[in-house]
């Protein structure tokens, strides 16, 4: 990704940028929100909202906003030693890991660029070839992958998560790139949107980090005319990556990682004024960061036959598979 000149909001995009934080509202009480270049204010609760480094922190607990996952990278956040060595290389090691998370997957191995494209082609290819002109809200969206994905098919996008770092990757990712997008700090139990108020509500893989993922459903399904959902499924595809050792039972915090059914996130959105249009499993495994197989599998004549493989044994296997995708659209009364 070849640095270019900052898409950030400038005087020509302010009326854009007005527009993307009209849709935004208090995530206490659903009100609207007034804006300042330091904070954003509640018109209902007084609520305060601090803007740092040009980004909305829409959570009641700012604290929440510091945790980040690269902290946990490479084994390093273990390291008790002050030897100024191990700082040293925890520090590169953090630096590294946000690069790779900022420009990902561009520059990666071909194999694992194509397994990342065609999970979000299932996201989305239920509703339409293109989204030119709507409005999306990715939320648990990381540094902004699958933010530039839907820009690339004409959305217009703000992209949320928990982690201030994470929004902060996801603005460099697009001043890298060349694409607008407002990037906001925000809690997918508690988000900060209107009823209705956008036309897609999307995330990939990061239901399965909550306790309760059906809060996160539900407050998906109040806030958009449409719902793209992704996640780990339960299945006997997961049973046996687990027992394998090549999935994860619980992350490293200790938190069981939630796997879900699609049956199950279908019936909870058509509980909301939903109708499922999309629902399945498929077989999906890459490594976080491609190594030497996907290189190797990424070379010529091997890549067209990793793909065909990758297609035959879904046709044939999907249903055990061990991800999962639901994509429902509201039911206008």
């Amino acid at each position: 990704m070849t640095p270019v000149q900052s898409p950030d909001f400038g005087s020509s995009s302010v009326d854009e940028l007005a527009s993307l934080r009209a849709l935004l509202a208090c995530p206490e009480c659903r009100s609207t929100l007034s804006w300042t270049p330091d904070e954003a204010t509640c018109g209902h609760c007084s609520a305060r909202y601090p803007i740092e480094d040009g980004i909305p922190v829409l959570i009641a607990n700012r604290a929440l906003a510091d945790h980040d996952e690269l902290d946990h990278e490479r084994g390093h956040q273990h390291v008790a030693s002050d030897s100024h060595k191990e700082r040293q290389a925890a520090h590169f090691d953090r630096e590294m890991a946000a690069e790779f998370e900022i420009t990902r997957p561009h520059g990666a191995a071909p194999l694992y660029t194509w397994l990342l494209r065609e999970k979000f082609r299932r996201a989305v290819a239920p509703l339409g070839a293109r989204l030119d002109g709507q409005t999306v809200l990715v939320v648990c969206g990381g540094s902004g992958m699958d933010a530039e994905f839907l820009h690339e098919l004409g959305a217009v996008v703000i992209t949320s998560d928990i982690s201030i770092g994470a929004a902060r990757r996801a603005r460099e990712r697009a001043r890298r790139g060349g694409f607008r997008l407002l990037s906001i700090v925000a809690d997918v139990e508690r988000l900060p949107a209107a009823d209705a108020s956008v036309d897609l509500v999307y995330v990939h893989d990061g239901l399965h980090h909550l306790e309760r993922p059906e809060s996160g459903i539900a407050e998906m399904a109040r806030v958009g005319r449409a719902v793209s959902i992704t996640e780990p499924a339960q299945a006997a595809g997961t049973r046996l990556a687990v027992t394998l050792g090549l999935a994860l039972s619980r992350e490293e915090s200790g938190n069981v990682v939630a796997r879900l059914r699609p049956q199950a996130i279908s019936a909870e959105l058509e509980r909301s004024g939903f109708r499922t249009i999309s629902r399945g499993r498929y077989l999906m495994y890459y490594r976080h960061e491609p190594g030497r197989i996907f290189r190797a599998l990424s070379r010529r004549g091997l890549f067209l036959a990793a793909r065909t493989s990758w297609r035959a044994g879904n046709a044939v296997f999907s249903r055990f598979g061990n991800k999962m995708n639901v994509v429902a659209k509201r039911i206008n009364r």
